[in-house]
């Protein structure tokens, strides 16, 4: 899990609070956070090029490609869309950690 500029907008924390607490066997919590944090990514990218216009997402793919973890993402971002994507990513990334939680707890009562 590399640093993204998004990060700091997504509490992960309750999402391997509870797989660690799960009894998955060690090699499943790895693979189970590794994949947390792979549909809370696509999620998210998926929603910035939703929002953000077609002219502009190659322009931010290869400066997200280039450095992930830099905060100017969303002062481009906020230039090309014209609303608050910081509150929007904030939602998206409370709805997406509901669903996983709810996934997890599921797949460990089995």
């Amino acid at each position: 899990m590399s640093k993204l500029f998004y990060d700091h907008l997504i509490v992960f924390e309750e999402i391997i609070y509870e797989i660690e607490g799960s009894n998955l066997h060690p090699e499943d919590k790895k693979q189970a956070k590794k994949l947390a944090d792979e549909i809370i990514h696509h999620k998210v990218l998926i929603f910035i090029l939703d929002h953000l216009p077609k002219a502009h997402h190659e322009e931010f793919l290869t400066r997200f490609y280039k450095a992930p973890y830099d905060l100017g993402h969303f002062k481009f971002l906020e230039e090309k869309i014209k609303h608050d994507i910081k509150s929007e990513l904030i939602i998206l990334g409370e709805k997406a950690k509901k669903e996983i939680l709810a996934e997890i707890r599921k797949q460990v009562k089995k």
